[in-house]
């Protein structure tokens, strides 16, 4: 039988960076094919060469058995591969339906305008047979990253592609969502539509796949049947070592005094009569379903979004937050979901954006940078976080996704907030990178930082956590301490929705 892909010795570089070093690939109709590898593996550079973002330097691509070369996107779909990309690839000012046609947009008769009913309707037909409630004249820019996540799965599947790339596709998706594109992809299967799946999440690796291959340091490892292989061998695989027990130890009970008080907070339709206390050296763990309302309440008590009423109180002052310039005078530092839309300046390199949220302390007379001290400031965070990055002035666009997430971290320390809400911080990170940011937050709670940790993997609120805030349609349903904190207990509490409408 032959494949549907096959390459060959493919390379890639990049300034100062060899992506991708003779590496093998094999993809089958049919079939989910994992492709696992740390941050910086290669793997979204494969993806992105198979699908024409990128030309390959040498190697070959056999497409149905005959040697390819996509120039550009257009070519590569036009054969029937689609891609996923792990960052969103949406335009936020138009519609989810023009978005999912960008360019093939149906027309009228005469050819001239666009013929909105039909397309209206074509995505209508998309999103319901994905089983996705979602208005397709609505602006992609006002849905939540979930949503946009869906929008992306449609517009490839608009295609009707033979191949299809997902590439971290569930990073944004919350348990029954997950399910529902599990779903769709042993449809897809059952059509003989080849999948190339990307993902560091084990748990879905061991669902979903059929086969895995792994890279490393952008060269070929191995490729295994995934049934025939365990979690733990795939992982020393990617890592090129046996990697530890990482579950960090819970802190001290004893914390400090209070850093942030938050009174009966409300702001817009996710965030109602919100309250919490944190404590300096204690890592406050936010557990909720997709759209609970954890992101909004970390946005407005940052000041990202309009506070309706209620009382903010840092280190036992009454704060007026209006403004994230007004959050960050106070010591409090917010890391985004969004990394790429609201954490980086992705043109400009790694340095400036480490600098970036303490600038001021790297000018002299207030107009000149002091350009060597914020060279040495970068190059202290790229060595303690392991960032890989050829050098401090690597335009940041040019980093894997974990990379840019470090990066992100670090400019927040880099300012030394004492009040820290790290929102998804290992989103789209690899297990081996995981432990280091678990490593880092810990000892940032010892130091005394006071840190709100979101997050949409249960296991790893249990396994950071001092104390667990449960959300569930922008009301706080529950605290747990970590002693009496279990799967069970969280989602029973995500999950009240009769307590609220008696409340």
């Amino acid at each position: 039988m032959t494949p549907l892909i096959s390459v060959n010795k493919l390379s890639k570089s990049f300034p100062g960076v060899r992506a991708l070093h003779e590496v093998q690939f094999e993809l089958v109709a049919g079939e989910v094919h994992a492709l696992m590898g740390e941050n910086g593996a290669g793997k979204s550079t494969l993806m992105k060469i198979l699908a024409g973002v990128y030309t390959r330097d040498s190697g070959e691509i056999l497409y149905d058995g005959k040697p390819v070369e996509f120039t550009w996107p257009r070519e590569a779909q036009a054969v029937g591969i689609g891609i996923i990309h792990q960052e969103l690839q949406l335009m936020n000012h138009l519609s989810v339906a023009q978005n999912i046609f960008i360019g093939r947009e149906p027309r009228g008769r005469l050819g001239l305008f666009l013929d909105e009913d039909r397309l209206n309707a074509q995505a209508a037909d998309i999103l319901a047979r994905m089983h996705v409630r979602l208005d397709p004249r609505k602006v992609v820019g006002t849905l939540t990253v979930a949503s946009q996540q869906m929008v992306e799965i449609a517009k490839a599947l608009s295609f009707d592609s033979r191949v299809l790339i997902m590439d971290e596709p569930t990073s944004a998706l919350n348990e029954a969502e997950i399910a529902e594109l599990f779903r769709i992809i042993r449809q897809l299967k059952e059509r003989g539509v080849g999948i190339i799946y990307i993902s560091h999440k084990m748990d879905e690796l061991k669902q979903i796949s059929d086969r895995v291959t792994v890279l490393r340091d952008g060269e070929y490892v191995a490729t295994v049947a995934t049934a025939d292989t365990s979690v733990q061998a795939i992982i020393g695989m990617m890592v090129g070592r046996t990697l530890a027990d990482v579950t960090p130890t819970h802190g001290s009970t004893h914390h400090g005094d209070i850093a942030l008080e938050v009174k009966h907070l409300n702001a817009g339709p996710l965030v109602k009569d919100v309250s919490f206390t944190l404590r300096k050296g204690e890592i406050l763990g936010f557990a909720g379903l997709m759209g609970a309302g954890r992101t909004e309440v970390a946005r407005a008590v940052f000041g990202a979004d309009p506070v309706e009423s209620g009382e903010i109180v840092v280190n036992g002052a009454k704060a007026v937050i209006k403004r994230p310039s007004d959050a960050v005078a106070r010591g409090i530092g917010y890391l985004s979901e969004d990394r790429k839309r609201f954490g980086l300046a992705t043109g400009m390199d790694v340095e400036s954006n480490i600098v970036m949220s303490d600038l001021g302390k790297f000018l002299s007379f207030n107009f000149f940078l002091r350009r060597t001290q914020m060279r040495k400031a970068a190059s202290r965070f790229i060595s303690l976080l392991a960032i890989r990055t050829p050098s401090p002035t690597q335009p940041v666009r040019l980093l894997s996704g974990g990379n840019q997430q470090k990066i992100v971290i670090a400019k927040w320390l880099e300012r030394d907030c004492d009040v820290l809400f790290f929102d998804e911080p290992t989103r789209g990170i690899d297990v081996g990178a995981k432990s280091e940011i678990y490593k880092l937050l810990r000892s940032l709670a010892e130091q005394g930082k006071a840190i709100v940790m979101i997050s949409s993997e249960l296991p790893e609120i249990l396994r950071m956590s001092d104390r667990i805030v449960v959300m569930c349609e922008g009301r706080i349903t529950g605290e747990l301490s970590a002693s009496e904190a279990t799967q069970e207990r969280i989602m029973h509490l995500a999950t009240q929705r009769e307590t609220l409408k008696a409340a």
